[in-house]
């Protein structure tokens, strides 16, 4: 329900203060958007266009955001063609016309690059104050001539290296020195420099404290806030020295927590307790703002010494809310622009009423939101010291000097630094100033006043969940930017450990069976600490499962549909219930870390409840009828299937191929890798409780070379699910295609058998996202995922920078044991695979040059990451699966070539594509030979029914898993067809 929020004591006086700087920015009249379309500029008509055409606007920004990575004429002209000459766009005929050409390399071609380039460029200066010192200081200058101070944000490239997190300090300090040098010649402007007779810094810089420490990390609280707070200390000791104040922005909401939480601790420091030069900032957008806000404020009480408070609206509300839904969290911003505005004006209610604990920086470019501020600073008679009014440069520049003539401390926020990295910063700035909300937007194109100016009204029941609906909504991950539910994932590992040792044992039959062999499943991380001791089962009793499996099974597929999925949703039920202890499994039995057991917990209750949906839809049938004659199609299970599970995905894995056979109506043994068995036999106990029938499901680890291969070549044996090496799938599928005395039935195989996964960079290309993107995709778990990328194909224009910056990040990643919330990288699984991978890293030292070796503790079954750059593509490293943290880099001249070195191999798993080149993309699309492809992002971790997973050539024979054809494969399809003739009649549908 809509309500409008009520007039307070304030409104009467807001609404008379806000006329008043309207009407003051109105007689000015000199924005942009002010203008007539035949005197504007090409920068001033680009973004004209933009608010007229949804279409244009996205193309526009895509290629704004791409253009710096164009270092030639006819490439922008091409990219121009390629972003804006697309069938959603409707283009002004001013554009259309300049557009018209045929070839990039021609004149008209170079007309085009000629005038657009330098209006973006043009558009990039108007919101980045300089570029270098000289530039910025120039603007600071101006700033204070027209009575206004400023605070300085460098811009840069992610921070995603060590090498990055330290020069970032060292450009603040060095900007520091330089503004505080040149503000010693700056004469005095009372209006912003005294303030009842204090002096105020002259010069304040604002920094992000997630730059300074490239693995800044909430589920490592404690290691990102040591590695943070001792850089921050160098930060404000010589800010101090220098007389520079220093503000802290926020970012993405992620790391909301973990910041304020670090600058409450250390600003509450002997040494730093009694700044008052220090501020920190709160984003309105967010719906738990105000209990932030009053956390800071009753913070400030006790630290006795007032900070200040930033409150802005915030800059990431469609990656916030993007991130929300991809991740089925709550949307942590409100969904509508007033509820936003309504926030922002009762948070700055709340810090003017607190202004003797709190200074208040009020950062808005609304009218209302700013004589809001006023009203209620008048009438609680704020000293002027307690409050400010700050705007972005190039943004409100009306209101400013508006706020200025009424002589109030103005603040402007000036990003500085090269365009390139500045980029970003542009296009969240144009995506503010074309919206449809914005104020600046409204106030030109002649809105009523009242209107303008009106309380905002909020609807607090909508969020983006109820706009966007997912087709299959999967499990969310825990958030551990959550102090609670990160609490939750240590404290289950704390009680995990005290179950080591433990013996589990087989189940077949309904019962758990002693067992003559027993092997020790230990900690990769620890070799000393055995995780749990598996009974593993004779060849007699692999009998004994697929006899008791065979005398279940009629009683099983006659079970209704409704029923068996009713089991499988009960089971995710209990995953859920359970999904801190099943990570904290993990984390000790294969040395995975944990925020990457959270998602495969997920991925395990998803396949759950997605596998009962599609039976469900699966059991409908289909009715091909016609008069006289009934012809239905239907799906009967094929019998008894044996599921042999690897151990880099012990959970999810298992859990998919097992409950995907069990729902269609399947008897199920599931044999796991040995070295991942005590996770599997948690699946076992979940899946009994859940309520399968005894014989229905079997838990029945034992020898692959033994028990596996008698069940495999069993007579009994329907089915055979299989994910592992290439080796063992194509020996289970050469075995299982003999007809061996007393079978009835041709086997099914469906076999998944790893990868050769490639990344292509081409000269486009976001580097930010690429090498973070390739660094995560080829480390994360160690190199040990099949969807890994194990080869890196770069353009040769890029090829020195993204190998520099690949090094440096692959360096700066966490190497040690998987429980430690810091590690990034963990053990490989055991003996066997850590000698394998140290013998292709030695063969790689034959075959390229070694980029990156890194080393590795000696205490359990580690590998450093190796890079190698300037791989041949018919090099042993870049053609055979490692299935470890080795990546092998290769150059390219085109991307024809890029395409044809990433297909090059006798595998097509996963791919991936970093690119702003629409034409690229396309190709990628056609050509590139994997079964699924990522185009700008990481390659590793595909999700239930969004991005069903599986290959094809050598990588496996099957349809895709937690897809829509993936049960297919446990059943067998029956066509029944009735003559409904009776002497000449039949019934007729909707016939009385």
């Amino acid at each position: 329900m809509v309500a409008q929020i009520p007039n307070s004591n304030y409104e009467t006086q807001t609404q008379e203060i806000a006329k008043q700087l309207l009407a003051a920015t109105q007689e000015k009249n000199s924005s942009w958007l002010g203008k007539l379309q035949n005197q504007m500029r090409w920068d001033d008509k680009l973004l004209d266009w933009a608010m007229a055409n949804p279409g244009l606007r996205v193309q526009l920004f895509r290629f704004i955001d791409c253009l710096p990575a164009l270092h030639s004429k006819p490439e922008i002209a091409a990219h121009l063609q390629e972003y804006l000459t697309t069938q959603e766009v409707e283009l002004p005929e001013a554009l259309k016309k300049l557009l018209n050409f045929a070839n990039p390399d021609s004149v008209p071609g170079q007309l085009a690059a000629t005038t657009v380039a330098p209006a973006v460029e043009t558009l990039a200066h108007k919101y980045i104050a300089g570029e270098n010192i000289k530039q910025i200081i120039k603007t600071l200058e101006k700033l204070r001539k027209e009575k206004m101070c400023f605070t300085v944000d460098l811009l840069g490239e992610a921070v995603i290296t060590e090498t990055e997190a330290k020069s970032y300090l060292d450009r603040y300090l060095e900007l520091m020195t330089q503004l505080s040098q040149a503000a010693k010649n700056w004469s005095s402007v009372p209006q912003i420099d005294e303030v009842e007779g204090e002096q105020l810094p002259r010069v304040q810089v604002s920094v992000k404290l997630t730059a300074f420490y490239s693995q800044f990390d909430p589920l490592d609280a404690k290691g990102s806030q040591e590695r943070v707070s001792g850089r921050v200390r160098t930060l404000l000791r010589r800010a101090k020295e220098l007389g520079v104040a220093v503000h802290f922005d926020m970012e993405q909401y992620s790391y909301k927590d973990l910041t304020i939480a670090i600058l409450k601790e250390l600003l509450m420091e002997e040494e730093f307790r009694k700044r008052t030069d220090i501020g920190v900032t709160i984003q309105a957008y967010l719906r738990d703002s105000e209990k932030d806000l009053q956390g800071i404020i009753d913070w400030a009480k006790l630290r006795g010494y007032p900070v200040t408070v930033r409150l802005v609206k915030g800059a990431y509300w469609d990656q916030e809310s993007i991130t929300a839904l991809q991740h089925d969290w709550p949307q942590p911003v409100f969904n509508d622009k007033p509820e936003t505005d309504a926030n922002f004006e009762k948070l700055t209610q709340m810090m003017l009423e607190n202004h003797q604990y709190i200074y208040s920086a009020i950062g808005s470019h609304n009218v209302r939101s700013q004589a809001r501020a006023i009203a209620i600073a008048e009438a609680l008679k704020v000293p002027r010291r307690c409050f400010e009014m700050q705007v972005l440069y190039g943004m409100g520049d009306q209101i400013a000097q508006a706020l200025v003539d009424k002589d109030y401390r103005i603040r402007v926020y000036c990003p500085y630094g090269d365009l390139l990295p500045g980029m970003a910063y542009l296009i969240r700035r144009l995506l503010e100033n074309t919206a449809n909300s914005s104020f600046l937007r409204q106030s030109s194109e002649n809105v009523p006043v009242e209107e303008l100016l009106a309380p905002p009204t909020i609807n607090s029941k909508t969020t983006i969940h109820d706009i966007v609906k997912p087709v299959f909504p999967n499990a969310a991950d825990s958030d551990y930017a959550d102090a609670a539910q990160r609490e939750q994932a240590y404290n289950a590992i704390a009680q995990v450990r005290l179950k080591l040792g433990q013996t589990y044992l087989p189940l077949i039959d309904g019962e758990y069976i002693q067992t003559e062999q027993i092997v020790d499943s230990v900690n990769p991380s620890n070799l000393k600490e055995v995780v749990g001791k598996i009974g593993l089962i004779s060849v007699e009793q692999a009998e004994q499962a697929i006899q008791a499996a065979k005398a279940a099974f009629p009683s099983w597929r006659k079970t209704p549909v409704t029923e068996r999925a009713g089991i499988l949703r009960k089971a995710a039920d209990l995953m859920e219930k359970r999904r801190h202890e099943l990570s904290a499994w993990m984390v000790l039995e294969v040395g995975k870390p944990l925020n990457q057991c959270n998602a495969e917990v997920s991925e395990a209750i998803d396949f759950c409840r997605y596998y009962a949906d599609e039976m469900e839809r699966l059991d409908q049938g289909y009715k091909y009828d016609v008069a006289g004659e009934t012809d239905r199609y239907y799906y009967q299970p094929r019998g008894i299937s044996l599921v042999i599970s690897p151990w880099n995905f012990p959970l999810a894995i298992p859990t998919g191929m097992t409950v995907s056979s069990l729902v269609t109506g399947n008897c199920t043994l599931l044999k796991p890798a040995e070295v991942s068995s005590v996770i599997a036999s948690k699946i076992a106990e979940i899946l009994v409780e859940a309520g399968f029938p005894k014989g229905v499901f079997q838990f029945v680890p034992g020898k692959g070379s033994t028990v596996g291969d008698f069940m495999v070549k069993h007579p009994d044996v329907n089915s055979i699910t299989f994910t592992g090496s290439q080796e063992v799938g194509c020996q289970i599928y050469a075995e299982a295609a003999i007809l061996r005395p007393g079978q009835k039935h041709l086997k099914r195989v469906i076999a998944e058998m790893g990868g050769k996964n490639a990344i292509i960079v081409d000269e486009s290309a976001d580097l930010d996202q690429a090498v973070a993107g390739v660094v995560y995709s080829a480390f994360g778990y160690s190199g040990q995922k099949c969807s890994a990328c194990s080869r890196v194909v770069v353009l040769a224009p890029i090829y020195e920078a993204f190998v520099s910056r690949l090094v440096e990040a692959t360096r700066s990643l966490n190497i040690g044991d998987a429980e430690k919330p810091s590690t990034q990288v963990g053990p490989v699984i055991d003996a066997k695979a850590q000698k394998r991978i140290k013998e292709y890293i030695e063969q790689g030292k034959q075959e390229a040059e070694v980029a990156l070796e890194m080393a590795a503790p000696d205490d359990g079954y580690f590998v450093g990451p190796v890079v190698f750059k300037d791989v041949s593509p018919t090099a042993t490293i870049a053609q055979e699966e490692i299935f470890g943290p080795v990546l092998a880099v290769m150059k390219a001249q085109s991307f024809s070539e890029a395409l044809e070195i990433a297909n090059g191999t006798n595998f097509a798993l996963t791919g991936g594509l970093y690119s702003r080149t629409p034409s690229h993309i396309e190709q990628a699309k056609a050509e590139f030979e994997v079964g699924n492809l990522y185009i700008n992002r990481g390659i590793t971790g595909a999700i239930v029914s969004r991005q069903p997973f599986g290959g094809f050539k050598l990588s496996g024979v099957g349809s895709k898993a937690g897809g829509p054809d993936y049960l297919l494969q446990f059943l067998e399809p029956r066509t029944i067809t009735e003559n409904v003739q009776r002497q000449g009649f039949a019934p007729i549908e909707g016939v009385q």
